[in-house]
């Protein structure tokens, strides 16, 4: 085998099990999203009502696209794609940065350029890694969409567009890694540019130009700044264009050029960016084991906390549509209600809804918390720390205890933004204990994540970035999606999103709550604990 294909090979090898739950996890959703479109929304009266709501509120559009026609696939495609696509860019931001700035910052970069492969072989198998695997994301879209009973021509198109846009992110995903010295910083940077791609859409959408019967909207030159504006562009259920396909492709083969003209100049291991300069002596704060873990993750809580607080300001400065919403489409308010089990009034559902997601924030907050636990490990730098009189039950517990920090904050400063967009509203006394016990029902399912990350961490320290993410994912699809899927209850009953406490009528149950926060202290007890006779696991 040549050179390039052991290469090639060892990347599909070391991603197998990764790649697969990404790809059939999001084939799957396309599929399931598709059959539940049909179910709640089969006639087209009922269609067209939601389109013009949500082009009238425009605020819908962020979160959603750009409504084109009330044909099925089309509306299928405004509210499933702008998901689809943000989650082909983390996934190619992430595969791309593991398989090159990462190996540099391990030094198995520096061994592999050492051998007949030099420098560019490697790169190379990275870029075609990364386009099969949106290839292969595109085609079981196409796939989860052809089974729901879509259009075969807009289907395929629909993979085309998810296909090329995460094409998009693996080129940018390989700048960033020429860009930051880190593993972090490359991944960091990696998905603020996914996550501001389908922001500026989004804002795209929403000044957008709708039409006289409000069930077509016309984006903005806002969203041709985006990735996933490119995607959605392509128009496949409604007037097909490929026109940002060939744009898309075209702006890909000029970064990765780039990518290339810069990778031939700099050092191995080196960066554009240089790295930032420490200062010459540690603060107070970096005195003790929990001061640097705290430090550690500093960055990572204020990324989740401004989303959170983004997110609680939408939530309570929305809360005045949800009459509108309730006398202009019932269909969308019994939707609403329904995931809650039709107990809680309208309002109710729509804040629990908001702080559903933010729910979802702080629980991959958490995980990333436990994540950091991991690379300090295989990176060798705990390993320094516990050389030193700072036990590995102490070290694992002061993580704990940062990831139960990180998620009050992520929490607090949702439900002060959300508090703060009440005080405007007409309702606000209504709001005010609504927000509030909506933002402390999230606190249990955020501890649930953060001890079985610690769990996996403890057990298979190398398994805890794939199976973190990949808990967090899974549960966070069923717990927002499940019901409107129509998934059984049993297999809702498997997300921890599903038990969180929410108001239904005068009454809030805290019973899951509380057998979560038990379940989230005992997995953590189960993780220090276990911490005591577990040997290090260096790399990996």
């Amino acid at each position: 085998m040549s050179t390039f294909g052991t290469l090639l090979g060892q990347r599909l090898r070391r991603d197998r099990w990764q790649l697969a739950l990404w790809l059939v996890g999001t084939g799957l959703l396309a599929y399931s999203s598709t059959a539940a479109v049909a179910d709640t929304y089969g006639a087209e009266a009922d269609r067209a009502q939601l389109l013009q709501l949500a082009t009238a509120t425009r605020t819908i559009l962020v979160f959603r696209g750009t409504p084109d026609g009330t044909d099925l696939g089309a509306v299928t495609f405004f509210a499933l794609f702008a998901w689809l696509a943000l989650m082909g860019g983390l996934m190619s931001t992430f595969l791309v940065t593991r398989h090159t700035r990462a190996e540099e910052e391990q030094g198995r970069a520096e061994l592999v350029a050492a051998t007949p492969a030099g420098r560019v072989a490697p790169t190379v198998a990275t870029l075609v890694h990364g386009v099969l695997a949106n290839l292969g994301l595109g085609a079981l879209v196409a796939l989860g969409f052809l089974a729901g009973g879509l259009d075969p021509t807009g289907s395929w198109l629909t993979g085309v567009a998810i296909a090329a846009s995460g094409i998009a992110f693996v080129a940018i995903g390989l700048f960033a890694a020429q860009l930051f010295r880190t593993s972090r910083g490359a991944n960091g940077a990696g998905v603020a540019v996914v996550i501001g791609a389908y922001l500026l859409r989004g804002i795209g959408d929403a000044t957008g130009t709708p039409s006289s019967d409000l069930l077509h909207v016309t984006p903005s030159w806002v969203s041709w700044l985006s990735p996933i504006g490119w995607g959605q562009a392509m128009s496949p259920f409604g007037d097909p264009t490929l026109t940002p396909l060939w744009l898309s492709l075209a702006v890909s083969a000029a970064v990765v050029a780039i990518v290339f003209a810069l990778q031939s100049v700099r050092d191995q291991g080196a960066s554009l960016l240089p790295g930032r300069k420490g200062r010459a002596a540690a603060g107070p704060a970096l005195s003790t084991s929990f001061g640097l873990a705290w430090r550690l993750n500093v960055s990572t809580l204020i990324a989740w906390a401004v989303g959170g607080a983004v997110a609680g300001l939408l939530a309570s400065s929305l809360s005045d549509l949800v009459e509108q919403i309730g006398g202009d489409a019932p269909q969308v308010a019994e939707t609403l209600q329904a995931a809650l089990g039709g107990g809680a009034t309208l309002e109710q559902a729509f804040i629990a809804t908001f702080y559903g997601i933010i729910g979802v924030l702080a629980a991959c907050c958490a995980v990333q918390v436990g994540i950091r636990a991991r690379q300090e490990e295989a990176h060798g730098t705990a390993e320094v720390v516990l050389a030193t009189p700072v036990s590995r039950t102490r070290w694992l517990l002061e993580y704990w205890f940062v990831g139960v920090i990180v998620i009050v904050v992520v929490l607090g400063a949702a439900l002060l933004a959300g508090l703060a967009g009440a005080a405007s509203s007409a309702h606000a006394d209504e709001l005010v204990p609504l927000i509030s016990q909506a933002a402390l029902a999230q606190l249990p399912v955020s501890l649930v994540f953060l001890g079985l990350t610690l769990v996996v961490f403890a057990y298979l320290p190398r398994w805890t970035i794939p199976l973190g993410w990949t808990v967090v994912g899974v549960a966070a699809i069923l717990g927002t999606f499940g019901p409107l899927l129509g998934a059984p209850d049993w297999m809702l009953d498997l997300s921890p999103f599903t038990h969180s406490p929410v108001p239904t009528g005068d009454d809030v149950d805290w019973s899951g709550g509380l057998w979560m926060i038990a379940i989230g202290l005992g997995a953590a007890a189960v993780a220090v604990v276990s911490m005591r006779r577990r040997e290090l696991a260096a790399g990996g």
